[in-house]
């Protein structure tokens, strides 16, 4: 582990980006450009004491799950990721067919989704990113650990994500995620990914089992998904699905229609903010 390298890389990639980069207000003059060191540790999920004895090379080594979350705090591209690891004496990640790797242009757009709920997700379903907003809607799905982050696993194995839905309306999702990873996983055959998810699924979920037998097909689209907030009520979002098909990614942005019931209750829920009140999930 290269410590010097490590702190004067993180130090000038963290000088380099504005408050305004990574979504997050400017507040009062700054004495100095980039972010503050407090705001790197809290993209990153990491004390702010840990942050700063990597800036002064004298912190531990971080862990690749810890890696991974400063490069997307800092809006590291591949090739900048791959040297975060490198100077640590890691091996970088493999650049495999469906990426972990949310590219930095990818991360403002999200970043400046301020109004809307907005997550990055794998087309096999794992949130890779999250704005504000998704999290005041879903829950953060980021704070779990990195297994528990797959959508469809989470609306088949948590009873509390489903909470977040209408009853009416799971059997539509329950189909969606099925039919889904369906695709994927044909489209995918040598993934272990797709693969070791369905044998999950399959073993612990009598619905999911059921639900694969149909042999459905069908990819994530537009359409219009019903949110049962426990504060701010039920709304009726319009669901919007960019492709990234180079990283077989998608963002995934949630609106409500000008003038509706719900238009207002998702501008409640931008006032009500991020308040642990929520299922993880979407």
């Amino acid at each position: 582990m290269n410590r010097a390298e490590l702190a004067d890389f993180l130090r000038r990639s963290r000088a380099r980006l504005g408050p305004s980069d990574v979504g997050l207000a400017a507040g009062a003059r700054r004495r100095t450009p980039g972010l503050r060191r407090e705001e790197v540790a809290a993209l990153a999920g990491m004390s702010v004491d840990y942050y700063t004895r990597l800036e002064q090379s004298r912190g531990p080594r971080p862990s690749r799950q810890m890696l991974t979350a400063l490069a997307r705090a800092l809006r590291l591209s591949e090739d900048e990721r791959d040297h975060l690891f490198h100077l640590t004496g890691e091996e970088p990640p493999r650049r495999e067919a469906a990426s972990r790797h949310v590219r930095p242009g990818l991360l403002l757009v999200l970043d400046r989704l301020h109004d809307h709920p907005a997550q990055v997700v794998t087309d096999c379903g794992e949130v890779l990113a999250q704005n504000a907003m998704a999290r005041a809607l879903v829950g953060d799905v980021m704070s779990r650990p990195p297994r528990e982050r797959n959508l469809t696993r989470l609306f088949f194995l948590d009873p509390a994500v489903r909470e977040l839905f209408p009853p009416e309306d799971r059997p539509e999702h329950a189909r969606g995620h099925v039919a889904s990873l369906r695709a994927v996983a044909a489209a995918r055959p040598d993934d272990p990914e797709p693969v070791a998810l369905v044998a999950e699924l399959r073993s612990a979920s009598e619905e999911f089992g059921r639900l694969w037998e149909e042999h459905e097909v069908s990819l994530r689209r537009p359409g219009t998904k019903r949110f049962q907030h426990p504060v701010v009520g039920l709304l009726e979002l319009d669901c919007e699905v960019l492709l990234s098909h180079e990283y077989h990614q998608l963002l995934i942005i949630h609106t409500a229609r000008p003038g509706t019931e719900s238009h207002e209750r998702l501008q409640l829920l931008r006032v009500v903010g991020l308040q642990d009140m929520t299922p993880q999930g979407a």
